[in-house]
């Protein structure tokens, strides 16, 4: 049974909700004997354009300082986004983050400028065998994850296992989790500019009237989406089995790493920080929760959530949860310790 330490907080004191985190972070390194690298960047999500209850960078000034003054370098890690946004290229994405003010430490966008630079992670699950994992990622063998748990259209929640699975896989591995299929293009849009096909590193597209995208070649980068000045070339949502390729993509991003999870469960909407626009929560502000074990802490965070509203929120993720935990990647029993 793992543990999961929580500290209850309903208010609305950014400040001192990173106070709570820096607490929880502490409780957690002193409980496990935990060992700090001399780099260990922070995984955060900054928010789409447009949206405002994402965690804010505030919460993670506690943090930050307690690292630097402990020695440890750090710095904030993400990877681009597969649908066209705000957070699409790194030099976007970057501009985003500095709006949303994650301006405190260093930015890295760990799969490059359009999302194509990755190292593959051997895994040999039921859906995946292989993941495509940003190639920055591999750099460092410690990382604090720090998520928002709120709702996701199509994983039921967002919380510590989609940080991990969406959140450390590059592009193409993203294209994986959803469809598993090569992009496709949409002729009446695409103007036959031929920059995909200039871009594509594998002659997986050519142009006849318009652009054409060779599944026999493809290897689903999705760079090609990226780069599309029309948006012509998009994904195919809603692929099968998306919930336990997610908890394949999290064991995979997480092996052979030492992770501390930090999760917020403040501003819970109904659907994730990618959104572009206001949303409003429709549960009450709960506290903050941290972990070694991603599969307890987001069992927890889900229970929590639901005790709480007294409805069955975001039950669709327990299907994530169950095969992260028949996976080896941590256990849905856990003991909730709770942190004065």
């Amino acid at each position: 049974m793992s543990k999961v330490y929580f500290i209850g907080n309903s208010g609305t004191d950014y400040t001192e909700l990173g106070k709570d985190a820096l607490k929880l972070l502490q409780k957690v390194v002193t409980e496990t004997g935990h060992q700090f690298e001399k780099e260990v960047p922070l995984k955060v999500h900054f928010g789409e354009k447009g949206n405002t209850t994402f965690i804010p960078a505030v919460c993670y000034d506690e943090t930050i300082d307690y690292l630097m003054k402990n020695g440890v370098s750090t710095s904030y890690i993400e990877t681009n986004v597969l649908y066209r946004g705000s957070r699409t290229t790194s030099d976007s994405h970057i501009q985003t983050a500095r709006s949303h003010g994650f301006t405190q430490i260093p930015i890295i966008i760990a799969d490059g400028e359009v999302g194509t630079e990755y190292d593959e992670i051997e895994i040999n699950k039921e859906y995946i065998d292989r993941c495509k994992i940003g190639k920055a990622y591999g750099n460092y063998k410690q990382f604090i994850v720090m998520s928002h748990f709120k709702g996701h259209i199509e994983a039921g929640f967002g919380g510590a296992l989609k940080q991990l699975s969406m959140g450390f896989a590059a592009r193409g591995g993203k294209l994986a989790q959803h469809s598993g299929i090569s992009p496709i293009v949409n002729a009446e849009k695409c103007v036959g500019c031929d920059l995909c096909v200039s871009k594509c590193d594998f002659d997986a597209i050519y142009r006849t009237d318009s652009a054409v995208i060779d599944e026999s070649k493809c290897i689903g980068c999705a760079g090609c989406i990226a780069v599309c000045p029309k948006g012509a070339i998009r994904n195919t949502w809603g692929g099968s089995n998306f919930l336990e390729k997610m908890a394949e993509y999290a064991y995979g991003a997480a092996k052979d790493k030492d992770i501390i999870y930090i999760t917020f469960l403040h501003n819970i909407t109904k659907d994730c920080d990618c959104m572009g626009k206001a949303m409003k929560p429709i549960a009450e502000n709960i506290g903050i929760l941290a972990g070694k074990d991603p599969v307890a802490l987001d069992t927890a965070c889900l229970d929590l959530v639901q005790k709480n509203s007294g409805e069955k929120l975001f039950e669709n993720g327990r299907i994530s949860l169950s095969h992260a935990e028949k996976i080896g990647l941590g256990s849905m029993q856990y003991q909730l310790i709770e942190v004065k």
